[in-house]
């Protein structure tokens, strides 16, 4: 079922390699081109396109790995001043990239779906069921949109989600932990469910038969540790330029309306604002005239991260950012 599986919804995904890409597929061919003509140290300093490498150490090292399989494809994908650069070649190369890695996210399902009889809320397991949770993560809507269609690699990443609860399924904890190291590794968004992973190891893992262990809390966090220092170790010299480029703060929370929620509002309030301000600026009480706005606007509706600042509503400042952020992440 695993290899049947993936193959058949692979095939469906070729159908799919001349569609709509979005400017994701050229931050990636930039990744490429990056890792594949530059030293380590110069990664995360690369900055002739506006794409600069903003991934952790692991997908940098990913990025890396696949370049040696594009060049054989077309050397001038990765060639750095080939800006927006999209040949046939090119196009086919990096579609293919995801097919082929999406095979982490059939193995990290399928891992799951072998594993469910051991939680205790599930009642009745058989045939029929495993193949539906198969079928239904495999072919997950979103997931295939937004990576095989707009172009992304999220299958590949929860892939690695999926191998780190299957290992915690079988309650082998510290692989779970491993592959969740992994994953941060390559994509430290998932920071948001590290405090979750942390309390639930420290339930299920450190406390052995209601009593703590220092030695399960010392493995854990060694395992931890080292899987950060293998990933960050090549790049100690510069550690501060490869945190100021995966944690840019002082974009704050607004950026090119890729902010959610109340953020999405807050956005939007603010342009309708400056659009009123442009229009009627002398009779509006609060709300800068014509004159205040000329040349301004709400920067955030460019389409590209950036630094912004609102016109009309307080811009939102990268402490904000960080306190606002760190709350939201704490357990309740």
């Amino acid at each position: 079922m695993l290899i049947a599986g993936f193959l058949a919804l692979a095939c469906v995904k070729l159908l799919y390699l001349p569609s709509y890409k979005s400017t994701d597929f050229e931050v990636h061919r930039n990744w490429l081109a990056i890792t594949s003509s530059l030293g380590v140290q110069s990664w995360y300093h690369e900055a002739t396109s506006q794409w600069t490498l903003d991934y952790p150490p692991f997908f940098a090292w990913f990025e890396f790995a696949l370049s040696k399989v594009a060049v054989h494809f077309d050397p001038e994908m990765l060639v750095i001043k080939n800006l927006g650069y999209s040949s046939d070649k090119t196009i086919l190369f990096q579609r293919l990239s995801v097919i082929v890695t999406d095979f982490v996210f059939a193995v990290g399902a399928w891992t799951c779906m072998k594993n469910m009889h051991n939680l205790k809320s599930v009642q009745a397991r058989g045939p029929s069921r495993d193949a539906a949770i198969y079928t239904l993560l495999l072919t997950n809507a979103g997931l295939f949109m937004v990576d095989h269609i707009h172009f992304q690699y999220n299958g590949f990443l929860f892939g690695f989600l999926l191998l780190s609860i299957g290992a915690m399924m079988q309650e082998q904890y510290l692989l779970g932990s491993l592959w969740f190291c992994v994953l941060l590794n390559l994509k430290h968004i998932y920071m948001y469910i590290a405090p979750a992973y942390f309390i639930f190891l420290l339930r299920a893992y450190c406390f052995n038969n209601s009593a703590f262990s220092i030695t399960r809390l010392v493995k854990l966090g060694s395992l931890v540790i080292l899987t950060f220092v293998v990933s960050f170790g090549p790049f100690v010299n510069q550690i501060p330029q490869v945190i100021s480029r995966l944690f840019p703060f002082k974009r704050g929370l607004c950026h090119a309306y890729w902010a959610p929620n109340f953020w999405a509002v807050y956005n939007l309030v603010d342009k309708a604002l400056t659009i009123i301000g442009k229009k009627f600026g002398g009779d509006m009480i609060k709300i800068p005239t014509a004159t205040d706005l000329n040349g301004t606007q709400a920067s955030m509706t460019g389409g590209l991260v950036q630094d912004i600042d609102h016109v009309v509503l307080p811009s939102v400042p990268p402490l904000a950012t960080f306190i606002i952020t760190f709350l939201f992440m704490v357990p309740c």
